[in-house]
């Protein structure tokens, strides 16, 4: 199995300028993707910041947005990842977009709202998970206050090798978010890889970052706390395998469907 090699975006964004936005991302792109990846990775909502303002921000699945991601993917020859708002018929969704090089995408909408922010008045809840795969690495992808649930995240008879998390996880909570990742990685012996925004959104909420990549030992692959950062970083399947032989805890788990 080859390496990943995964680019990740910690952004600064711009509060609910959908235009904006998709011109910084493009030009801080253009500056700071200097070799060949795999994937870029974008924070949760990154074309407007986490609002609730759905109706006015929402976008159709035709939208400039994914047009935008389309176009980055063929660009850079990756598949390009992050969430933004999506009107679905009636409804509206926190989607998570994951765009392939070749104009196909797959998409999962979260599945815990955040009530502390009225996200649940104002979105719907995904139903579904999703596990993609990419270079033949499996990714269970996943969106911020999903980080806190982990048995709607259990690898459950290793179906996945990593967890990718898209956020905009505030500074306030920045600790949690650290003791989090960590945990996800050692008790499901997969990579996480988290990316978060920078910066204060609309509503005076700071954003400190925190982006990091963590082994399934938990051991720091990256990790950036404060100021926009566009970092590239490669993962190793075969330490990913050696940790599983060396520790097969995951056949001792427990098995169970979550029915709803």
């Amino acid at each position: 199995m080859e390496n990943l090699k995964v680019t990740v975006f910690q952004a600064y964004v711009f509060w609910e300028n959908i235009e904006k936005n998709l011109k910084n991302l493009t030009l801080r792109l253009s500056m700071g993707v200097r070799e060949k990846t795999d994937l870029i990775v974008l924070p949760e909502m990154f074309n407007s910041g986490f609002s609730m303002n759905a109706a006015a921000l929402a976008e159709e699945m035709d939208g400039k947005t994914m047009q935008w991601m389309e176009k980055m993917a063929r660009l850079y020859d990756c598949v390009v990842t992050g969430s933004l708002i999506i009107k679905d018929g009636d409804k509206y969704y926190n989607r998570l977009i994951w765009m392939d090089k070749n104009g196909e995408y797959k998409h999962y909408d979260k599945r815990h709202l955040f009530g502390l922010g009225d996200e649940d008045k104002n979105y719907d809840q995904g139903k579904d998970k999703l596990i993609v795969e990419l270079k033949g690495w499996k990714i269970r992808l996943a969106i911020c206050y999903d980080l806190r649930f982990p048995v709607w995240l259990r690898n459950v008879d290793q179906e996945y090798d990593i967890l990718l998390l898209v956020a905009s996880w505030p500074d306030k909570r920045s600790s949690h978010w650290r003791a989090l990742i960590p945990a996800r990685a050692i008790e499901n012996q997969c990579f996480v890889i988290g990316v978060n925004r920078v910066g204060h959104d609309g509503n005076q909420i700071y954003h400190s970052g925190h982006s990091m990549c963590i082994d399934p030992y938990g051991k720091t692959v990256y990790y950036k706390p404060e100021d926009e950062d566009l970092y590239t970083f490669s993962i190793n399947y075969e330490e990913l395998i050696l940790n599983r032989r060396q520790f097969p805890f995951l056949k001792d788990a427990d098995q169970f469907k979550i029915l709803s």
